[in-house]
């Protein structure tokens, strides 16, 4: 079997990426067709023997769309197609901006005059006094829409001619025969006037900009997930030092085994070893570990991290598609690429419905012809049908309920990114939960200040002094503490000194202060003899204790911690009542996550796990049958988050992890998961009935439109009444969506 990979061009929403799938699938030898709609590509494979590459091209090619092999990604290339992504959907909003004027216009023209109360318009676009003017008015008006659609319209006709119709081809149909057959009518009024009562333009422009906001919608969020992975992207630097010459070279150039320089404040540009120097370097964008990490000669590193305030030689061991943060990339590309289930139903859907509709129309209009009536009742047969089948209440139905449920949860502070986000949530049987900003605050903070012979607010005020020189979140969370109690900083360096992966040395002008760990102590000959059983304490807490010492004798120790939100117990605990599993998920150590997971109490563990590990974990309950919501706010669970059935995302975390989510905790309480869920179970109820009576209406309307009952009864309907009994089902669906905005959360 042969694997390969295709771009596809021309993919505007879900229906395109199915029917490329389609096609593809139809082919000799093909045993796996899938199309990620986010970077538009198709991924395929096929007996080579039965089928050639020839063969896929041209047909993705005869279903309407540009299919080429696959191009290796360079450095710059992503930016460039997010931002040929970026006009494209300007110009899809502007398009969508000049079809919602101009229906509106139309509306006002043409059903304006129908009101009890005519709405204001000149006596010579008069429906009464002057009817070709107020048919010709309409046609003007309409002719734009149409052109603002006409790439949905040729797309539907498209999928159509080649024998494989979407809900794009009934829409396409429906408008054009709205149009077709209006336009016939306009040419008999001159000598019928009556006939200017069988306009139905609007009906057809009104479809088509429906149809407008849609696509735009998806094309939209479409685009942000693509951010994303530009966002990722920019985590690599453009160009690296090579540690022998001292030049500059592009990142893309290095190759494994060129040994590297990092400067303080640098990021680093590729997946290594370190070979020479020592310095604290801030993963947390990768890895999820709110400390920076001391490294020092053999530690490896990681590329797009950022080092501290050391120097640092790196071996390179891993470069491009193989590095750590291409293989997050990949992850996240791979698992946004995948189907929910709604799209499957929606094209089933398509795939049968459309075409029965179709059938329907034209037997019922020639049925009617052999039974001897005129082409123009045979004409209005099958604009009836194809009129009361367009799929208003059925694309309504789902929509307006998840706008509704989109709403409601947007008031509670909760962003729900699609109806398929919305689908998938009410089954969550599982939800993992990222520690670090998540169940924690994220960042550290004082926790216990344990003076020898002073005031602790003294040690606060001097330890807040020495560090106020330093930029490491350790001492950030010390000079932030003294801030909250109002105290002054005392004993302001003269000097300083960093000592990297240890401390600082300060000169003041009472003496010379250490600031560190138990290492630059020991090396520096302090006595910790006194504070030797409290910091074993809190070092079992997962708390880091810093040591301040003057002039060679300790002062104290300050220990500092990542802290567990308030909220984050009870929402656990809320989650557990609805017999949802609750999973740990850290890169950071074991003693840490074991800790935070017994004070919020947690079913499950899991540590020390790096960004692609992650996603393994989600894979892994996704096997066991769970339906997996994954909660997290940091670049390093972008990829969980996407592979996840649900990501949820918290609302102050990173742009990568909330691009990457499908649900968006803006308030940062984990207690709006539960209500997350809730919603969710609440806006498929809605949808469900919805389907139910669009159903109904279809089963019952066309047949009527179809003329069953006019040898019975002499019931005709017309193109007209078909368009307002369409209209009345999409009413009665927003009426029930609508009763769903009242509804109260957890």
């Amino acid at each position: 079997m042969r694997k390969e990979a295709y771009d596809i061009i021309g993919m505007h929403c879900a229906a395109c990426s199915s029917s490329v799938e389609r096609v593809t699938r139809k082919l000799p030898g093909v045993s796996r067709s899938e199309v990620n709609l986010t970077t538009g590509v198709l991924s395929i494979e096929y007996d080579e023997s039965q089928t050639a590459p020839e063969d896929i091209v041209k047909k993705v090619e005869k279903a309407g769309f540009g299919c080429k092999p696959k191009e290796e990604r360079g450095q710059a290339k992503p930016k460039e197609e997010i931002d040929e992504g970026a006009l494209e959907l300007q110009r899809t909003k502007r398009n969508l901006i000049g079809a919602i004027v101009t229906t509106v216009i139309l509306l006002y023209a043409s059903m304006g005059q129908m009101l009890p109360t005519p709405l204001p318009l000149p006596d010579i676009l008069s429906m009464k006094t002057h009817p070709v003017n107020y048919a010709i008015t309409q046609i003007l008006l309409t002719i734009p829409v149409l052109w603002f659609g006409r790439s949905y319209m040729i797309s539907g006709l498209k999928a159509l001619w080649h024998r494989n119709p979407n809900m794009d081809s009934l829409v396409a149909i429906g408008s054009s025969c709205s149009f077709l057959y209006s336009l016939a009518m306009t040419y008999l009024i001159s000598d019928v006037p009556h006939h200017v009562h069988h306009l139905y333009y609007e009906s057809g422009a009104v479809v088509l900009t429906l149809i407008m906001v849609g696509k735009f919608l998806e094309s939209r969020n479409v685009q942000k997930t693509k951010g994303a992975i530009t966002r990722l992207m920019d985590l690599r630097p453009d160009v690296a030092i090579l540690a022998e010459s001292g030049t500059e070279v592009p990142t893309a150039t290095l190759k494994a085994g060129d040994l590297i320089l990092v400067k303080p404040g640098a990021k680093i540009a590729a997946d290594g070893n370190v070979t020479k120097g020592e310095s604290s370097v801030n993963e947390a964008m990768l890895t999820g570990e709110s400390l920076p990490v001391e490294k020092a000669e053999g530690s490896s590193v990681i590329g797009g991290s950022i080092n501290g305030d050391g120097v640092l030689y790196v071996s390179v061991t891993r470069v491009g598609e193989d590095s750590t943060l291409s293989k997050i990339i990949r992850f996240v590309e791979d698992a946004q690429g995948k189907k929910a289930p709604i799209s499957r139903v929606a094209d089933k859907v398509a795939g049968v419905f459309v075409p029965v509709v179709i059938v329907i129309a034209i037997l019922a209009a020639a049925a009617w012809l052999i039974a001897g009536q005129d082409f123009p009742f045979a004409l209005r047969v099958f604009t009836t049908v194809l009129v009361i089948a367009c799929p208003c209440a059925l694309g309504l139905a789902t929509p307006t309920a998840i706008m509704v449920g989109t709403g409601l949860g947007a008031s509670n502070g909760i962003l729900i990114r699609s109806g398929e986000a919305l689908e998938i949530t009410h089954k969550t049987s599982a939800v993992v939960l990222d520690k670090t900003g998540t169940v924690t605050e994220g960042k550290p903070a004082v926790t216990e200040i344990l003076p020898l012979g002073m005031e602790e607010n003294a040690l606060l005020a001097l330890a807040a002094g020495v560090e106020s020189v330093s930029q490491h979140p350790l001492a950030s969370a010390i000079v932030e503490e003294a801030k909250h109690r109002e105290l002054s900083a005392q004993d302001a360096p003269e000097k300083f000194e960093n000592l990297s992966g240890r401390g600082l040395r300060a000169e003041t002008a009472h003496g010379t202060i250490l600031a560190g760990n138990r290492r630059l102590m020991e090396e520096s000959g302090v006595d910790l003899t006194a504070l030797e059983a409290d910091a074993a304490r809190l070092s079992a807490l997962a708390q880091t204790p810093m040591y301040f010492a003057k002039n060679g004798t300790l002062l104290g120790l300050i220990s500092v911690a990542d802290q567990v939100k308030p909220s984050s117990a009870e929402a656990i605990a809320a989650l557990k009542a609805q017999n949802i599993r609750t999973v740990l998920l850290t890169g950071d150590n074991r003693a840490a996550a074991e800790v935070i997971a017994a004070q919020v109490g947690v079913d499950e563990v899991v540590a020390e796990v790096l960004p692609e590990e992650k996603a393994g974990i989600i894979r892994r309950l996704q096997e066991e049958g769970q339906t997996v919501m994954m909660v997290g706010d940091g670049i390093n669970d972008a990829p969980a988050l996407a592979q996840a059935d649900i990501g949820c995302a918290i609302g102050n975390g990173s742009d990568v992890a909330i691009e990457s989510a499908q649900v968006i905790l803006m308030r940062g309480d984990l207690k709006d998961v539960a209500r997350a869920i809730r919603l969710s179970r609440l806006t498929i109820r809605n949808i469900k009935q919805n389907l139910f009576w669009a159903f109904c209406y279809n089963t019952v309307g066309i047949p009527i439109a179809a003329g069953a009952l006019y040898l019975s009864h002499g019931l005709l309907l017309t193109p007209m009444l078909a368009g307002a009994a369409m209209s009345l089902s999409s009413i009665s669906v927003v009426g029930n969506a609508l009763r769903l905005g009242r509804r109260k959360l957890l």
